[in-house]
């Protein structure tokens, strides 16, 4: 470019339409962003729009109701295009009788909202270039806009959510993080009944830290004994205190709010993600599996402390480096326990036999950790009598 000469500012298509969607987003309804999909769409060229949103049971991708959107069935994620896109984290095109019907996933930080999908004649790079950024800034406006409506808890609930289930979610930080260094990601069971299991995860500049709790009994008391110790982990935390001091704050938050007769188990953990040391502390909870090479290759086994809420010793420390690619898989006690009278547990070896299987089909952690839970359900049933919680963890390196 010439000294003194500017740079052509003038606003392309592309530009026009996603600046569009930015300059209304500020004061856009919750509501309205379905027929804003629907216009932008229109304007492209493209037909039959719709935005699938995945249910809470992570079993279907449900239509977002809209002015412009195509209305339809839920469709099933394991069965279906939109599924495969939305597992895959990857476009899906599928050629129609009139045009090609492209599947976008809709990701927020690696989390998967959902799904766009919309038809056209016939699609080329500068179509996928524009949709792929469009569906990045719907996907935006939808993480940031439930905070305002019930409208898209409404969707996703596909049958009646218990109070304590309602409190549960509520805690939760999103399902899925994938970074480049890390990845993260959990899921609840069962999803709309769940009270006393929890995680949490935080990435704070190159550490990343992650809890699991199972909060004794069930109902309304696990949800809240669950709130207090989320709560106070993530204050500790937030302090810059290391596991030790995070544990004892746990632990007297706990007992002061619930006296001496309740408990929670958890497990601490701090991964840095530029070297791949992990430390963690555990509290009276199920150990963590390292799966490595596609197999489960140890326990994280080490000393441990009495469950939070019982005034047991300071925790030690437990220290290991792992290696690029390695994922951890944390869980509370349902997903291998069968509480039903008669019945024998499921049990560690059906779990780390299906961990084996799944982990080599060479899908991403958030498809791996939602396979492993559906089929551990399958395996026991498809019931639990206890809530069944699991948390993959993968360095990246």
């Amino acid at each position: 470019m010439t000294a003194g000469r500017r740079a052509d500012r003038s606003e392309s298509f592309g530009e026009a339409l996603l600046g569009e969607v930015l300059d209304r987003a500020q004061e856009l309804p919750p509501h309205l962003i379905g027929p804003v999909v629907a216009d932008v769409m229109e304007r492209l060229g493209g037909r039959r729009p719709q935005v699938l949103l995945q249910d809470y049971g992570q079993l279907l991708l449900v239509p977002l109701p809209g002015d412009g959107l195509t209305d339809g069935e839920p469709q099933m994620i394991d069965d279906s295009e939109a599924g495969r896109c939305f597992l895959d984290a990857h476009p899906v095109e599928l050629p129609e009788d009139d045009g090609v019907r492209i599947h976008l996933p809709l990701l927020d930080g690696g989390d998967q909202v959902g799904v766009m999908a919309v038809t056209f004649d016939s699609i080329d790079d500068h179509d996928r270039r524009i949709l792929r950024r469009i569906a990045g800034l719907v996907a935006d406006l939808l993480m940031t806009k439930h905070a305002y409506s019930d409208l898209f808890f409404g969707v996703r609930r596909g049958e009646p959510m218990s109070v304590a289930a309602e409190i549960q979610w509520s805690l939760l930080p999103p399902l899925a993080m994938i970074m480049p260094r890390v990845a993260v990601a959990g899921i609840l069971e069962p999803a709309y009944d769940v009270a006393g299991d929890s995680f949490d995860y935080a990435l704070n500049g190159d550490v990343l830290h992650v809890a699991m709790i199972d909060a004794m009994g069930h109902g309304l008391d696990a949800a809240t004994m669950a709130t207090v110790a989320i709560g106070a982990y993530r204050h500790a935390r937030r302090a810059g205190t290391g596991l030790p001091e995070i544990y004892a704050f746990m632990d007297r938050a706990v007992a002061e709010q619930f006296g001496p007769e309740h408990f929670v188990t958890a497990q601490m953990l701090q991964l840095d993600t530029t070297t791949g040391h992990l430390q963690w502390v555990n509290a009276g909870h199920p150990s963590p599996m390292l799966v490595r090479d596609h197999r489960v290759a140890l326990r994280l086994t080490g000393p441990t402390t009495l469950p939070v809420g019982f005034g047991g010793l300071e925790p030690q420390l437990s220290e290991m480096k792992l290696e690029q690619g390695d994922r951890l898989l944390c869980f509370t006690d349902g997903l291998i326990e069968e509480h039903e009278t008669g019945e024998e547990e499921f049990g560690e070896d059906q779990l780390i036999d299906w961990v084996n299987q799944l982990d080599r089909t060479g899908r991403g952690i958030r498809a791996v950790a939602r396979s492993l839970s559906h089929t551990l359900k399958r395996a026991r049933g498809g019931h639990t009598t206890d809530d069944a919680t699991l948390l993959l963890v993968e360095w990246r390196g």
